[in-house]
């Protein structure tokens, strides 16, 4: 997306950022740069603004359950070798499709009806 008008900061980089700027996880010149880019581009900060409301809603519906510690560390461990090179984002998503296919494989799992392998009532005898 790019609302057409040529800024310091370009929309395509301020977008492919963003979450790194709303988690506040960025050096403070970089948000200075985003947030003059807001002033300027307000396609930019609709975006923004859309998605700074949907990470409230979710922290206000999902902040309060815990993570699973190894969920957590399955997370991060992922992220750690993503930062090091080690592993491209299609990748990471191809294991954690691979992962819930194989969770589906265990006893019980299986996504079967459970109700179709059951016995059938007996009919009334006459």
């Amino acid at each position: 997306m790019s609302c057409g008008e040529p800024h310091e900061t370009d929309c395509s980089e301020v977008l492919d950022h963003l979450y790194e700027f709303l988690d506040h996880e960025m050096p403070d010149s970089d948000c200075t740069k985003f947030e003059v880019h807001f002033e300027e581009c307000s396609p930019c900060l609709e975006k923004y603004g859309l998605e700074q409301a949907v990470k409230k809603l979710v922290k206000r519906c999902c902040g309060s359950d815990d993570v699973p510690t190894d969920l957590r560390a399955k997370v991060m461990g992922r992220i750690e070798l993503i930062r090091a090179g080690q592993l491209d984002p299609e990748q990471s998503e191809q294991l954690g499709q691979d992962e819930r296919a194989g969770q589906d494989e265990r006893p019980g799992r299986s996504g079967q009806d459970v109700t179709a392998s059951a016995p059938a009532t007996p009919a009334p005898q006459e």
